[in-house]
């Protein structure tokens, strides 16, 4: 299936619209209770695409590309759209704000480890990094939308609710960066311990000893573990910076699943304090999850965007958590990043599935987790393609076991990467009532992105194809998944029409799913936003078809008179002047292009040698 971002997210805001708007008035769903989450993630299906790629912008009614009116028709017209917008988005940070201030509850998206029991209000309103990395984005897009859209319009009550709207986008977008620097952690490990032996089995592959792993990892890691203890203050504990001073030790860091039990409080402006709230003690324990702190990555990394810098929508003071936030996210890649590649023979990650050092889950989407973060390490220092051969291999093989390509073979295993999905125990949870566990079942919209994303960051022509034929294949899998009939038809998620033994999920249509559908085209927009790979051997190719046209054309005018100027012979040679003119200016950026060029000038050019007997 080709990939056709502007024409698959155009279907899938007619779908969104279609759903969620009834008469141009927006409906939330009540499902399963509210989840912050959930409403987030529908919320950007719509926000992201408007204020990441030009030609859906809504911000600017007399902008409006038709097909995009056309999709949103459901909505109103072109100047009603952004209005709609800006309700909808207030209502959202009405519906998750409690008495203390911004609200990051987990909602419906919890469960129990123990299916018998329920969980109790309490804990299905904690707070989970899942939220507080979906409000970074969707606060951030909500604060450019507002900032273009308050220069497009003069009525005063709009006018007013976009003010609201933005101070409370502001203190909501504080609120969840405060959230993530209290839920990072660095779990310290004895390698004498069950979990130290875990470790070690995964660095060494049986290949190294104990004392051999403790010995590598010291040195890779002795620069990290100085800046970690040094520099990492904001949110993490006294005692974890002075037991990671001990080098005999091992060490984990990343996000937990919600704030870390005890974690330190954060200090703000009074008035920024009073307006967040109180920040709670914390649940988690101070373990790192790896798919907490891949959505982390993905929510932090828009803090320093060219758009946010651009714009200038942080404040001061968020400025300095937007700072000690790229320090985490920084660090949290370098680790992972060596880990990942801990022997240059045998990677561990080469190794699939990934196991979890410390609940020692097993899975495949662990192996993508972890290929999530190489692909945040490139974007972070782009460097050569050497290692790039390899890491497609790995995701090739994700491809196959997860049943996106590789015939038709369904496997129960795979299945179950898709439906029901992965399930971890959150722990901590047990604290506030019955042990609570969080399910990912976007393996295979997260794998689409992440190739995508590799495609975009590769100049190798040969690995650009590979990459790209394997992100059409995963899309033929993933659009397969989009409900055909009844509630939510053209969103997701509909498991059994790509996998039929897998089962039928009660609950509405997933959010999640559809969220991460829409990130994989604004990637895919990204990828073909960019210039082509020029190839070396074509450019001089081209070079020398272009020197060899100018010349013959040369020659045409040296020995024949000139055309009247609007006859067909005299058009026809300003055609090929211009062709040739357009060809030298692509040389280099897109040499196949220029070649093509050139190759047509060639043709017309002995076509007017042969119409003479030449």
């Amino acid at each position: 299936m080709q990939i056709k971002p502007r024409q698959h997210l155009l279907d899938m805001w007619q779908a969104v619209a279609r759903h969620s708007f009834d008469g141009g008035e927006w409906s939330w769903g009540e499902w399963g209770g509210r989840s912050s989450v959930a409403d987030a993630e529908r919320l950007l299906c719509l926000l992201y695409p408007a204020t990441e790629i030009a030609a859906f912008r809504l911000d600017a009614p007399d902008t409006t590309q038709p097909d995009v009116a056309r999709a949103l028709k459901n909505v109103g017209d072109a100047s009603d759209i952004p209005v709609r917008l800006i309700e909808v988005l207030g209502e959202f940070m009405d519906r998750h704000r409690d008495e203390e201030g911004p609200a990051f509850a987990g909602g419906h998206y919890f469960a129990p480890a123990d299916p018998r029991q329920r969980l109790t209000a309490e804990q299905r309103a904690v707070g989970v990094v899942d939220s507080y990395s979906m409000s970074v984005s969707l606060c951030l897009a909500t604060l450019h939308f507002c900032q273009v859209f308050r220069g497009r319009t003069r009525r005063a009550s709009t006018l007013a609710r976009i003010d609201r709207l933005r101070e409370d986008a502001g203190v909501r977008l504080t609120a969840a960066m405060v959230g993530l620097l209290r839920s990072f952690t660095v779990d310290v490990v004895d390698i004498a311990s069950d979990q130290g032996q875990e470790f070690a089995r995964l660095l060494g592959r049986g290949r190294l000893s104990d004392r051999q792993v403790l010995q590598r990892f010291q040195r890779r890691f002795t620069s990290l573990r100085a800046v970690i203890t040094e520099s990492l203050r904001l949110g993490l504990d006294a005692d974890v910076r002075d037991r990671l001073r001990d080098e005999s030790r091992l060490f984990e860091c990343g996000w937990a699943w919600s704030v870390v039990k005890d974690a330190p409080r954060i200090e703000l402006e009074p008035a920024t304090a009073q307006a967040v709230g109180g920040q709670p003690q914390g649940l988690a324990n101070p373990v790192p999850y790896l798919h907490f702190t891949v959505v982390a990555l993905d929510g932090i990394i828009d803090l320093f965007s060219e758009r946010t810098l651009v714009l200038g929508l942080l404040t001061a003071e968020q400025q300095k958590l937007s700072d000690a936030l790229r320090l985490r996210w920084e660090l949290t890649q370098q680790y992972w990043s060596a880990i990942a590649r801990f022997d240059d023979d045998v990677w561990p990650l080469e190794d699939i599935p990934w196991r979890t050092t410390h609940q020692q889950l097993e899975s495949e989407y662990f192996s993508l987790t972890l290929v999530s973060i190489l692909v945040h390490d490139r974007m972070r220092r782009p460097t050569t393609d050497h290692d790039l051969p390899r890491i497609i291999g790995v995701v090739e093989r994700l491809a196959e076991r997860g049943r996106l390509t590789g015939g038709t073979s369904r496997a129960t295993a795979a299945i179950g990467l898709h439906s029901p999905g992965v399930t971890m125990p959150l722990l901590g949870s047990e604290a506030l009532g019955p042990a609570m566990t969080w399910t990912m079942n976007d393996f295979s919209t997260q794998l689409l992105k992440r190739t995508v994303q590799l495609c975009a960051l590769s100049r190798d022509i040969p690995s650009v194809d590979r990459l790209h034929r394997l992100a059409e294949d995963i899309l033929d899998h993933v659009w397969e998944r989009r409900i055909k009939e009844g509630e939510g038809v053209g969103l997701w998620d509909d498991v059994p029409a790509a996998h039929p033994p897998s089962p039928v999920l009660q609950g509405p249509l997933s959010w999640s799913l559809t969220e991460r559908v829409t990130e994989c085209m604004v990637a895919a927009h990204n990828l073909y936003d960019q210039p082509p790979i020029p190839s070396l051997q074509l450019s001089q190719l081209a070079r020398d078809m272009i020197s060899e046209a100018a010349h013959l054309l040369g020659r045409e005018q040296e020995e024949h008179p000139a055309p009247a100027p609007r006859s067909p012979q005299g058009e026809e040679i300003r055609s090929i002047e211009a062709d040739i003119r357009r060809a030298r200016q692509l040389v280099d950026a897109q040499p196949a292009t220029a070649s093509a060029l050139a190759f047509r000038v060639l043709r017309r050019l002995d076509a007017l040698a042969r119409a003479r007997g030449v």
